[in-house]
């Protein structure tokens, strides 16, 4: 979990993305209750709106996020309530048509980088409250100019096909022979959390492979980690509580610390939920059956291993310690790090190259880009994910890295 970067990746690359999800009031539409627009505050915050909605340095959710695809780029439109550039004459029922159905207030097919098809299965209580919620925000004149997508994905006709294949109008069904807590977290991962759209793989035409869900993806070159059970890449040797408590804290002492998107994700969203509704996330995601296409045996020997160890000891050992243990509340654990052990390096060399900020009391990590080669760097990786137990595939490469270091 993933997790949205200064250009937020909430959805993958490979996603087609919404034009003119411009969310704007009807002056008519009841007034909204105070308890209601607190917990369409909370349900903002479990849909991660901020993440998506707000520009780099810009104001919260005035728009202006740019989220990249292979087929164009756009920007987040503003959803405060102004009249002439954001909110202003969508009534409630407008705004839940485009959660539930995909459809605008012009009665378009909307781009599913407004994930829709998570959403749509978002009740009409709670879409109401974030409506009510959005209605009380203080209005920003930001007109964003959303669609850059290339000829003829910015067509909006596109979509026609793109949702007779991929998606349907559905509402939430508890599953009786669950849990409370089960269902809970379906709700939120399933719906308004829209987990899988940053860590299941998608197909060319940026739909979700469905029968990969939850193994992981590459996002704007950050891997969204796999949250099946799978023992080896996945959540099989976590508990609730272990889960819980990352998701509340962007880390866990002994296994891992958010990066990248998922960090983001933490700090605007997952932080602010309760406890309760996180372990229900929890439990929900441990029952994520185990079928990652990794768990493939042994992987022969990297043969570059002595260059790796050497570069560890000289460069790493100090502080992430023999045996990569790391040092608790202080170094993170490299040995059974979910970082390290993912399907693809992308983000153990981000790290490399880029070092890490001080966080959750672990201290900053620096930049090795100046002292490494490309080859350096992938075989150091390569080390790292091959050592003290750890299995994943030794497939780092100098051509990888070479690209990290290019400015975008």
């Amino acid at each position: 979990m993933t997790y949205r970067m200064a250009a937020r990746p909430r959805m993958p690359g490979a996603a087609i993305l919404l034009i003119g999800f411009v969310l704007v009031f009807n002056p008519k539409s009841v007034e909204a209750q105070p308890s209601q627009v607190l917990r369409g505050e909370y349900l903002a915050r479990a849909g991660d709106c901020v993440s998506c909605h707000t520009a780099s340095g810009g104001q919260a959710l005035a728009g202006g996020g740019r989220l990249n695809t292979p087929f164009g780029y756009m920007l987040t439109p503003n959803i405060t309530p102004d009249a002439a550039t954001g909110i202003g004459l969508w009534s409630s029922n407008d705004f839940y048509r485009a959660l539930h159905a995909g459809v605008n207030r012009a009665g378009q097919d909307m781009y599913p980088t407004m994930p829709y098809d998570f959403y749509t299965r978002v009740t009409r209580e709670d879409s109401d409250a974030i409506y009510a919620y959005l209605r009380t925000l203080k209005p920003v004149s930001s007109l964003i100019d959303v669609n850059h997508l290339h000829f003829p994905f910015d067509e909006r006709w596109t979509m026609a096909g793109w949702r007779e294949l991929y998606f349907t109008e559905e509402a939430f069904r508890p599953r009786p022979n669950k849990s409370s807590a089960w269902n809970r977290g379906a709700y939120l991962v399933e719906g308004l959390g829209h987990c899988s759209a940053c860590h299941s793989p998608r197909n060319l035409l940026g739909a979700i492979e469905k029968s990969r869900q939850f193994a992981g993806a590459v996002i704007d070159g950050w891997f969204a980690l796999d949250l099946s059970e799978d023992i080896t890449t996945g959540l099989g040797s976590w508990s609730i509580d272990d889960i819980a408590t990352y998701l509340k804290t962007g880390a866990l002492n002994g296994k891992t610390t958010a990066i990248g998107p998922m960090a983001e994700v933490v700090h605007n969203s997952l932080q602010y939920l309760t406890d309760t509704d996180l372990r229900a996330v929890a439990e929900y995601l441990k029952a994520i059956p185990a079928d990652s296409p990794l768990r493939t045996g042994r992987h022969r020997p990297d043969a570059t291993r002595v260059q790796g160890a050497n570069l560890y000891i000289d460069h790493c050992v100090g502080c992430h310690q023999s045996m990569g243990r790391g040092i608790p509340g202080v170094f993170p654990p490299l040995a059974g790090n979910g970082v390290v052990l993912a399907s693809d390096p992308a983000d153990i060399l981000k790290i490399i190259v880029l070092g890490v900020p001080p966080q959750s009391g672990l201290i900053a990590m620096p930049s090795f880009a100046g002292s490494m080669s490309d080859q350096q760097i992938a075989w150091l990786a390569n080390y790292v994910r091959t050592s003290w137990g750890n299995t994943a595939a030794p497939d780092a490469t100098s051509s990888m890295v070479s690209t990290l270091r290019v400015p975008k």
